[in-house]
């Protein structure tokens, strides 16, 4: 289930939702592989499966991604932050930490450091380092 639109970016940058992530959730392409991390971070708040499907890369995406929290597992998602954003031509790599809490439970610090390949002008998010 989506839901309701914020007025300010749940990406961090503090820019109103419809100037920053929402470009790219209404089709417009991530200028770098850092603005399509933080809108796929967007999309996981705002449950977007099909924004999260669409920019991820054919060779490793998934048939199919469900949101749906298990009954009392709500997932709250607190905040992004982008520690470091690399490119080499059509490939690159962005390292961050996104902050959430499931239920009622302690926050959690996610680090990841993904990789993105650019196809045909578009970035599209290819896995996981």
């Amino acid at each position: 289930m989506t839901q309701t639109v914020p007025d300010t970016c749940p990406c961090d940058l503090g820019k109103p939702y419809a100037d920053c992530c929402g470009r790219c959730h209404a089709g417009e392409p991530a200028a770098d592989a850092a603005q399509l991390m933080r809108s796929r971070y967007s999309a996981y708040v705002l449950q977007r499966a099909d924004y999260l499907l669409s920019s991820w890369h054919p060779d490793t995406r998934p048939a199919e991604l469900s949101l749906d929290d298990a009954p009392g597992q709500r997932t709250q998602w607190l905040g992004l932050t982008v520690q470091e954003h690399q490119q080499d031509g059509d490939r690159a790599q962005v390292r961050f930490t996104a902050r959430y809490r499931i239920g009622g439970g302690s926050a959690v610090r996610m680090t990841e450091h993904s990789r993105f390949q650019r196809i045909g002008g578009n970035w599209f998010y290819l896995d996981a380092l």
